[in-house]
């Protein structure tokens, strides 16, 4: 009998060792998390997203980014890495380019060229004729270079500048098992390292214009290209930034940076300019209360680390899109409680139809304009 309770009592020291000693890679900060809005005021449950029209990819999943090109076709990004080309009605799908990483977001330049922000290589930019280039894969830092590790999304302005999010500076997708495994590393850990970047064409240079983000998503260009939005995934948050500020550490404040929407009911991902001046945001996930009770708790956090992943407190699907003004006031809300279409990364607008981004989604799913 004492050998078995010997026995019985090492498995549990060993087990009190594990979940409090073995090494995890995230260093966790505390932070003050606000009380969850739910779906209440201008996000009252709806199910207006739900009976989506779903066009077939075949084998291929996670429509991520979805643009209408300069040909009048649909471009998509797709887990794969590949970048599907087809019709506005899905018809004629051919595969227009393969990185050989993974393009979350993309736009389109004066030359037609696909400028895309792969989470793997950097900045590229893919011509009419499919040849790739690389643009930028780091950013001078204190006079050295600095890799660029997690490319999210991207905009291309007027003036042919480009403005990319760097999620995270902590987590690269090639070395932590890929896009969605990085970002839990980065918002568990709540450092705040994800930065905007500005790449100029005219003169071959990267520079940061703004840091200090947890979790850098979604990126959009004001009407008069004066301003950037800028979700923070990390905190439930839209930023509007100065396109002309450098380096801006917005945990500092100053009058080139504040919080345009706050405490959200989810986190927010893509940011797209739709019709009639509208800013369509979609949620990849809603809030998470069990997360929302560790944020000032960093051992708690990494102890949620060392459980076997079926067990983190990852949110469940729901799926949620919004539009707002440059103003910030919310101006479409469309909600499928169901979550049938997973992770409801962003919109597209057409003159007739809305698709919905996804970064998992076996299809591409959209609706008609309402």
């Amino acid at each position: 009998m004492k050998k078995l309770f010997g026995f019985w009592g090492a498995m549990v020291l060993a087990g009190l060792a594990y979940f409090c000693l073995w090494p995890v890679p995230i260093e966790p900060l505390s932070w003050n998390a606000p009380v969850a809005p739910g779906y209440a005021g201008p996000h009252t449950v709806n199910d207006k997203l739900a009976q989506l029209n779903i066009i077939d990819l075949g084998a291929e999943a996670g429509p991520e980014h979805i643009a209408i090109g300069p040909d009048g076709k649909l471009y998509t990004t797709v887990e794969s890495g590949r970048i599907l080309r087809m019709q506005p009605d899905g018809s004629q799908q051919e595969v227009f380019a393969q990185t050989g990483g993974r393009v979350l977001g993309f736009d389109f330049d004066a030359q037609g060229h696909l400028i895309a922000a792969d989470a793997v290589k950097g900045l590229l930019s893919i011509s009419p004729d499919q040849s790739i280039k690389l643009l930028t894969d780091h950013v001078n830092v204190g006079g050295k270079p600095d890799p660029i590790r997690y490319a999210d999304a991207v905009v291309v302005a007027r003036n042919g500048k480009m403005y990319l999010s760097d999620a995270s500076t902590r987590f690269a997708p090639k070395d932590w098992g890929g896009t969605f495994e990085a970002s839990v590393l980065d918002i568990l850990e709540q450092a705040s390292t994800g930065r905007v970047l500005e790449f100029d064409p005219a003169n071959g240079q990267t520079r940061v214009v703004a840091q200090g983000l947890s979790f850098a998503n979604g990126v959009a260009l004001s009407q008069d290209e004066k301003h950037l939005f800028v979700n923070e995934t990390g905190k439930y948050r839209v930023w509007k930034i100065d396109v002309n500020a450098q380096a801006l550490d917005v945990q500092q404040g100053g009058p080139q940076a504040q919080v345009l929407l706050d405490n959200l009911p989810g986190y927010p991902d893509n940011l797209m300019r739709g019709r009639n001046g509208k800013i369509w945001l979609g949620f990849a996930k809603p809030r998470n209360p069990t997360i929302d009770k560790l944020a000032d708790k960093p051992f708690m956090r990494k102890v949620t680390l060392r459980l076997p992943r079926a067990l983190w407190p990852i949110p469940q699907a729901y799926g949620h899109v919004m539009a707002f003004t440059e103003d910030g006031q919310v101006v479409r809300d469309l909600q499928d409680p169901s979550g049938k279409y997973p992770e409801s990364t962003g919109v597209t607008e057409t003159a007739d139809r809305l698709y919905i981004q996804s970064l998992h989604a076996k299809g591409l799913g959209w609706m008609a304009v309402p």
